[in-house]
């Protein structure tokens, strides 16, 4: 039986998601799946694997398209892995969210 991280994991490999999509897929509230996105990111970089057994491949990235503000464009945010509420260019709510793939 796979666990969550794992689940996320796999996920990742096949096409890049957001945490809204991973969420529905797993159905798992979004909050949730940041948490688990920070470890896997962590475990795929560290070559360690998702489940923590050294599955990991030192050929794998955890790659990350940005937010991004659909007013004005900014993408740069301290924490690519984080969904955040507001542009701190112009303010805008109108953020898109991250997409995750392990590559």
């Amino acid at each position: 039986m796979e666990t969550t991280r794992q689940r996320i994991a796999d996920a990742l490999r096949e096409d890049p998601r957001t945490a809204s999509d991973l969420a529905e897929t797993l159905s798992l509230p979004t909050p949730v799946v940041y948490e688990h996105l920070e470890h896997v990111s962590r475990s795929v970089t560290d070559g360690d694997g998702p489940d923590g057994d050294g599955g990991g491949g030192a050929d794998e990235e955890f790659l990350v398209a940005p937010p991004t503000c659909r007013d004005c464009g900014f993408d740069g945010f301290d924490d690519p892995v984080n969904d955040p509420s507001r542009c701190p260019e112009c303010r805008s709510e109108r953020i898109e969210e991250p997409a995750f793939v392990i590559r």
